[in-house]
């Protein structure tokens, strides 16, 4: 039989995305198991570490979001063809992880309710912080394939998922943010459009991060 997969997450986007597009992508079916902040305390012991997300495989549990989206991407073949491609797949992710840092600190604001503080990161981030970023990626794009396809190899990867989602977030903040950088522009529009994406982006949940 096949495994039965439960994502146990917030009611949110946030670190739960990335795997789900996972799933979606791989035509697998799974558990999208939803928490509101109220309900967590309860469920709080059933985590295997104590934090969200987490991950159950036929009663198994696996935490931490990036452990579980490699883990993912292993399983259903969206982690690179081969061992170098898997590797240059972490370092992309790891690049975007770098680049969202500031955009995590601006959620802590946001939730908090600190508008004054979530606008100062805010200008502060698109001014200043993400550029070198946007620039990075853009060269890292073009190095495979001209940037027509996808980051690394010939198929899309789950990094190609979460550099994606990334720009979704910051799109909320900031619409227009890509409009210089016609390759990182094209490369989401592509993602959006495979199988299971565009389905999933159309039926999700709507919530604030």
């Amino acid at each position: 039989m096949a495994p039965k997969y439960t994502l146990h997450y917030f009611n949110l986007r946030a670190r739960g995305e990335i795997s789900r597009w996972i799933f979606k992508y791989a035509g697998q079916e799974f558990e999208d198991k939803r928490y509101e902040f109220s309900e967590w305390p309860a469920q709080k012991p059933n985590a295997p570490d104590g934090t969200l997300p987490w991950l159950e495989v036929d009663g198994k549990k696996l935490s931490q979001s990036m452990a579980i989206a490699r883990y993912l991407a292993r399983t259903f073949k969206l982690a690179g063809q081969n061992a170098w491609e898997e590797a240059e797949v972490d370092a992309l992710v790891d690049f975007g992880i770098d680049a969202a840092k500031d955009y995590g600190t601006w959620i802590s604001a946001f939730l908090a309710k600190d508008t004054k503080k979530a606008d100062e990161i805010k200008t502060k981030y698109f001014g200043e912080g993400l550029p070198k970023y946007l620039d990075g990626f853009q060269r890292k794009l073009a190095a495979n394939k001209d940037g027509q396809g996808f980051f690394v190899g010939d198929k899309p990867t789950w990094g190609d998922f979460a550099i994606v989602i990334l720009f979704d977030e910051l799109k909320r903040l900031n619409a227009d943010f890509l409009n210089a950088y016609p390759l990182l522009k094209a490369h989401s529009d592509r993602v959006h459009e495979l199988k299971g994406i565009k389905e999933w982006i159309a039926a999700r949940p709507e919530t604030s991060v």
